[in-house]
């Protein structure tokens, strides 16, 4: 046993921390630009929508069209289809700098339909109260819808991000690196079975790690609210 784990860790453990960095890299940069897509989205359809504080029937309809296409659209597709915008943002469609457009695609409007749905759980009485209060909208956005859904932002934040991960692993499929390409070159076509119950095993502990985190910080703000 003592052999097999000295000659596992001299001859995989440095393929697998490089794996492991750059999943992080792609999960982790990805994740901060839908983020800031995602949210600015889902708050515009939630503000857009018939009869809430700015509603625009053309904008919500726009809106909401482009992320039920996008959403429609599976990755691995998805990732095909625009590599001709990937390579006029990214100047590559290889690596883990040619996989960060496509995901940041895929991931905005998924986060963005978790966002819409944790803000309509507000009470929309309190939001009709401040309004009839004469409050400013802005403040309304800020400290009434957002506060008050900021638990369920949080897990769907999370969700989000354990999604985001399975799609870095099937981007290593085109050669983007990570856990994904690790499993598929050496797991799958050298069978190296050991490889593939390690990166099984890590993608395992990695999505219960920020589940777990998670969980932590939305009954957190959840006491707190």
């Amino acid at each position: 046993m003592k052999e097999f784990l000295s000659e596992f860790n001299s001859k995989w453990a440095p393929v697998i921390g490089e794996a492991i960095i750059e999943t992080f890299q792609m999960t982790f940069i990805s994740l901060f630009f839908s983020i800031i897509i995602g949210v600015s989205l889902g708050v515009l359809l939630v503000l857009t929508r018939p009869n809430f504080l700015f509603s625009n029937k053309i904008v919500y309809f726009i809106l909401n069209i482009f992320v039920n296409i996008v959403r429609s659209i599976p990755f691995i597709i998805l990732l095909f289809f625009i590599l001709p915008f990937t390579k006029s943002i990214a100047g590559t469609v290889i690596g883990v700098k040619g996989v960060i457009v496509p995901l940041v695609v895929y991931t905005s409007p998924y986060i963005a339909r978790l966002i819409e749905t944790a803000l309509l759980e507000v009470d929309q009485g309190v939001v009709e109260a401040y309004t009839a209060m004469g409050i400013k909208r802005r403040s309304i956005i800020w400290n009434v819808l957002l506060r008050e859904a900021r638990p369920s932002i949080i897990l769907g934040l999370t969700i989000a991000t354990v999604s985001l991960i399975g799609a870095t692993a099937m981007a290593g499929l085109v050669g983007a690196g990570g856990l994904g390409d690790l499993a598929y070159r050496y797991g799958h076509i050298q069978y190296e079975v050991d490889v593939m119950y390690a990166t099984v095993i890590i993608l395992i502990v990695l999505v219960q790690g920020i589940q777990m985190i998670g969980n932590f910080f939305a009954a957190r703000l959840k006491r707190d609210s």
